[in-house]
């Protein structure tokens, strides 16, 4: 087990579509640093492109507002459908410092497999449906910049790399 460096907005692995598993005997040690880093960078969602791992992976732990959730993998991930809308003030772990409000689904369909490659598809809402897509998002090389407004993302662009200097 170890916290890993994150993957910062300009590293190119972030703008990839993650690879399928196929071969689930190796996974376990990427989950375990998986959620030492976003444990030690006070997250609630991570996919594996923040650690530089090309993999369709995302893990997601709400147990600080909802102490019923046990913290949970997902693989091989996909959003089958989506209904409603909502809008959420969003942080990411890849983007330091940019708060910004994304709209998305308030319900969706979700497809994933755990880690023994078990199928499954469950109806999620709140805020882990909102978490989902968000890590969803990065499993498909999007970056919740990609939802503001040209200008906006201009600015973001700027701050973030004077905070990378």
């Amino acid at each position: 087990m170890s916290v890993q460096d994150l993957v910062k907005f300009d590293n190119p692995i972030l703008r990839k579509i993650l690879k399928q598993i196929k071969n689930f005997e190796d996974i376990e040690n990427i989950i375990s640093n998986m959620f030492d880093t976003m444990y030690e960078n006070d997250g609630i969602g991570l996919a594996a492109n923040q650690i530089g791992i090309d993999l369709n992976i995302i893990i997601v732990d709400l147990s600080h507002v909802d102490s019923n959730f046990h913290p949970k993998t997902y693989i091989n991930g996909k959003i089958l459908e989506k209904n409603g809308n909502k809008v959420m003030e969003e942080g990411c772990l890849s983007l330091p410092k940019i708060k910004l409000e994304v709209n998305r689904a308030e319900k969706i369909y979700f497809y994933y497999e755990d880690k023994n490659g078990n199928p499954f598809k469950e109806d999620l809402n709140g805020l882990l449906s909102t978490v989902i897509q968000h890590e969803m998002d990065h499993v498909n090389g999007r970056l919740i910049i990609d939802y503001a407004s040209k200008i906006q993302k201009q600015q973001f662009l700027k701050s973030l790399q004077k905070f990378q200097e």
